[in-house]
């Protein structure tokens, strides 16, 4: 005899075909998954939403992932990079404003000069902050070497998108060669680990190709790589990208939003005291994504703390919003948004994860 949804919901423990069983939720279903997830996230990591000052610092990239609108590969795309002044005046403004964390965020390389920068940085941005502000990295696959280099320098966290878990799809929306290869992608999370980060992963939801099973083993990924944070949300489609062929074969904007609602709720209520991002992308979809994110599991936020002149640049996927908001923009109205969600935001707090922390006691 089939389980009920709702006795689903009170397990302590799921299997795959649950997780499906959740993913595939009706509207009535749907209702009950995300008080569940709502209530657990009070539970267990409170209302507080803790920001995370993003810092998109260059869309210069050496990898060609086929999904990606800053890929090598993409001729039409504008390159920057964010100068040492501008960030540290992101930073300035990021600690003044209490906001309590940055996220540096980059297109992937790994030359000396580039990791001698961000070492620099992160140096002067906790020279500058008196040590108060926390750090996170998002800036791809590097050596140990480099990891500890810049970990040493007061990043703490880091965020490491897997993008898809299963390998035989990630060969699917990458190039097959040695820039490209799953298990180095994996190597790196251990790496991360290994050294003393707080560890983030995150996939896209609704990609070609891509079924509610490959979701459900997403996150059983996060669960068996004991996952401190994720950033997670709907795949959006870039035109000058070769995916793009495939657009024809994508679920409607709509149900990818609610799809990826569904993961987020499901994976609050699989692991309790991760933290878990509302991206930018479900605003992308739905004008109040990232309210609805938050109501269901997510308890961090990422105002953009990028010089406007830039943001039209870093465009991984189309119709990315808040492009031409500057950082008192962007801060007001994710203050409106994170109140209306019925959240409090954690100001001058780093907000790392708990499960992180209860696993390093």
């Amino acid at each position: 005899m089939p389980k009920l949804f709702k006795d689903i919901l009170n397990q302590s423990s799921f299997s795959k075909s649950d997780l499906v069983t959740m993913l595939s939720a009706d509207e009535q279903n749907r209702k009950l998954l995300f008080d569940k997830s709502a209530s657990i996230k009070h539970e267990y990591v409170g209302n507080k939403v803790y920001y995370r000052g993003l810092i998109e610092f260059s869309n210069l990239c050496g990898k060609d992932c086929l999904y990606c609108g800053i890929r090598a590969g993409n001729k039409k795309a504008h390159r920057y990079e964010v100068s040492e002044e501008e960030v540290l005046e992101a930073a300035r403004y990021a600690w003044e404003n209490k906001f309590g964390s940055l996220v540096i965020q980059a297109g992937e390389r790994s030359g000396a000069d580039y990791v001698n920068r961000i070492e620099r940085l992160l140096h002067e941005i906790k020279k500058m902050s008196k040590g108060e502000l926390g750090i996170t990295l998002s800036l791809g696959e590097q050596s140990e070497e480099t990891y500890k280099k810049w970990f040493d320098a007061g990043a703490h966290r880091y965020l490491l998108r897997i993008e898809v878990s299963n390998p035989e799809l990630y060969h699917r929306y990458h190039p097959n060669n040695k820039k490209h290869d799953y298990q180095q992608r994996l190597n790196a999370l251990f790496l991360l680990r290994k050294l003393g980060y707080q560890v983030g992963s995150g996939v896209m939801i609704g990609l070609p190709f891509q079924s509610l099973e490959d979701l459900a083993d997403d996150l059983m990924f996060f669960r068996e790589h004991d996952i401190d944070m994720v950033g997670m949300g709907p795949y959006i489609e870039h035109e000058d990208t070769p995916m793009f062929e495939y657009k024809d074969q994508l679920m409607p904007k709509m149900e990818r939003f609610y799809l990826s609602l569904k993961m987020v709720a499901v994976l609050r209520i699989m692991m309790k005291d991760i933290n878990i991002a509302a991206t930018t992308a479900m605003q992308a979809i739905d004008p109040m994504g990232r309210e609805k994110s938050i109501k269901v599991g997510a308890n961090i936020i990422m105002p953009n703390l990028t010089p406007t002149k830039y943001r039209e640049d870093y465009l991984l996927y189309e119709d990315k919003p808040c492009t031409d908001e500057d950082a008192e923009e962007c801060k007001r109205c994710l203050e409106a948004r994170i109140h209306m969600a019925g959240g409090q935001i954690g100001y001058g707090e780093w907000g790392d994860s708990r499960h992180f922390l209860k696993r390093k006691t």
